[in-house]
């Protein structure tokens, strides 16, 4: 069993020595590099077919070699091989974090409260597969004896963000004449437009909630039922009678859910509901049963290829040591940026459209788990936590923020993605347009690293009142990772990678990453606060003066 009560970083040796190191810093990435031709090289890692370079980061070997030692100090090691046992590390809800074991070969065993839990996973897997086997022949069909082209998925949190994002990075790999889509939002918006232009013949709606109560999931489910029906009704296709609707939502909606009961109070058959387990956590979710869209539109083999790659990070992060881990490495980087640097900020900025949803996924991912206050056994943290994650791809943000990121006064230590081989090879004239895209992505990252001169920017023949706008820098801290291909696989690696990154920072912090209390005030006020919005005076009058001053603008202005 690992220690109940977290080691407090700030006490260890290693942070003395950081300590100190930041105290002796001046950056100065242009010198380090001219005297050190082997820096790029001996700072370069591979994990799985990622190639991660962390050369650019304002790091010495000192400073990497003591931020292993703090890693070693807060007991990393073994929180990490507990997590992997299936101790039950997340604390305050008494819960295993096990959503490594969603991606385990079919041969392995893990043993949890006396059951090995990758069988339940590969039965749920196979459930799952066989399912999307279903409707991508056509065997599946409509109420109408149609087959289905239209997905959509309804959840929220991770029950969304991650299959929205996995589904828009791997297009590719899409089974013509299937598609998909997210409705997330409880604003009525999102509903309509997500079935605009729908055929509800061909129509398919996965329901994804866990207990099936999530307030906006049940309530974008009821209207997409409401929809269903009216639509068919409109077109003939079923009459008004109480069977023929019955028979149209069994054959039009599916769960991904262990509330049996209330899937069949829906209108589904249980026999189409695929259950997940309380050591899964949403934003951790995308490899189980959330992903049944995914599987269904990417198919079964290309859905194992991406939970290979999980596992293939995995591996790599449970075996290999600190020095050379790559997740342990970012990880700590991190928390060099964050603790010794004051970086508030982290931008991750993906060279690829396809990962145009990456940053949004990793907001839940890091900021969900790591925005907290208190430690893991109730007392207040030592030092600050967490970093607000933000992004968008590349060539687009050059062209929005990435003028604060190059000369701005707040350090933003920067993720650069990016890969080899385009999914579509396109050139302009003689010109490959993929290399001229991927030039950016390198030079950027070299950009914020050297920087500018003065003398350089003199030397251009630039008048001297300007020189200071055009001057750089340089000393932003990045770090570039490079695949060759953008396939099921290097997605799940790319999860996998930041999911132990999150971990990392977590244990050094001495926070619990798994649970998310920090979310159930709103929704609990919102469900107090429900009447006063609808017109009940009494319910009005316990809120405070602002909220009520909002709820009566919204009452005299609402018109439909």
């Amino acid at each position: 069993m690992t220690a109940a009560v977290p080691v407090d970083p700030t006490t260890t040796t290693a942070w003395a020595s950081l300590t100190e190191l930041k105290k002796g810093l001046n950056p100065d990435l242009r010198g380090w590099f001219a005297d050190d031709p082997q820096r790029a090289q001996r700072m370069s890692f591979t994990a799985g077919d990622l190639f991660v370079d962390l050369s650019k980061n304002l790091v010495t070997d000192d400073i990497l070699a003591a931020l292993v030692r703090l890693g070693d100090q807060v007991d990393l090691p073994a929180r990490r091989d507990a997590m992997f046992a299936g101790e039950r590390i997340n604390v305050t809800e008494n819960r295993s974090v096990l959503h490594t074991a969603l991606r385990l070969p079919k041969s392995a065993e893990l043993e949890v409260d006396g059951q090995n839990v990758v069988e339940d996973v590969h039965a749920t897997l196979e459930k799952v597969y066989d399912f999307a086997r279903t409707v991508r022949s056509g065997e599946w069909k409509g109420v109408t004896g149609k087959r289905i082209e239209t997905i959509v998925n309804i959840g929220i949190g991770g029950s969304d963000l991650g299959p929205v994002m996995v589904y828009e990075a791997l297009q590719p790999y899409v089974q013509e004449g299937l598609s998909a889509r997210f409705v997330s939002n409880i604003d009525p918006t999102d509903i309509a437009e997500k079935t605009r232009g729908l055929d509800p013949e061909t129509t398919l709606f996965i329901v994804a909630s866990k207990t099936f109560t999530t307030l906006e999931t049940l309530t974008n489910a009821r209207l997409a039922k409401a929809w269903l029906l009216d639509s068919l009704k409109s077109a003939g296709a079923i009459d008004g009678s109480d069977s023929q609707a019955a028979d149209a939502v069994a054959k039009h909606f599916v769960a991904v859910s262990t509330a049996l009961d209330k899937v069949a109070e829906f209108g589904i058959d249980t026999a189409n509901a695929f259950g997940f387990w309380d050591w899964v956590g949403g934003r951790y979710s995308v490899d189980s049963a959330i992903g049944t869209s995914l599987a269904v539109v990417l198919g079964p083999e290309n859905f194992a290829d991406f939970l290979g790659g999980f596992h293939a990070i995995d591996e790599h992060f449970r075996s290999e040591p600190l020095a050379s881990n790559v997740p342990a490495l970012m990880g700590l980087l991190n928390v060099w940026n964050v603790n010794f640097l004051d970086a508030r900020t982290h931008a991750v900025l993906p060279y690829s459209q396809y990962l145009h949803r990456f940053p949004a996924y990793l907001q839940q991912l890091t900021m969900e788990s790591n925005g907290k206050g208190v430690r893991w056994d109730g007392t207040q943290v030592t030092c600050s936590t967490g970093e607000v994650f933000w992004g968008e791809p590349g060539t687009n943000g050059q062209h929005a923020f990435y003028q604060l990121i190059h000369q701005g006064t707040q350090l933003v230590p920067c993720d650069f993605i990016a890969f080899a081989n385009p999914a579509h090879p396109l050139k302009d004239g003689a010109a490959d347009v993929h290399e001229l895209f991927l030039a950016n992505f390198f030079a950027q990252t070299a950009a914020l690293a050297f920087g500018k001169t003065a003398d350089q920017v003199r030397a251009e023949g630039t008048d001297e009142a300007i020189v200071p706008a055009r001057v750089f820098t340089g000393n932003r801290p990045t770090t570039s990772i490079m695949s060759a291909s953008l396939t099921p696989s290097v997605v799940g690696q790319l999860i996998a990678l930041y999911e132990h990154i999150t971990f990392v920072q977590g244990i050094v912090w001495g926070i619990d990453s798994f649970d998310q209390w920090g979310v159930e005030l709103g929704k609990q006020l919102a469900k107090a606060v429900t009447p006063a919005v609808g017109g009940d005076e009494h319910a009005l009058e316990q809120v405070d003066a602002s909220t009520q001053g909002l709820i009566r603008f919204y009452r005299q202005h609402r018109t439909a």
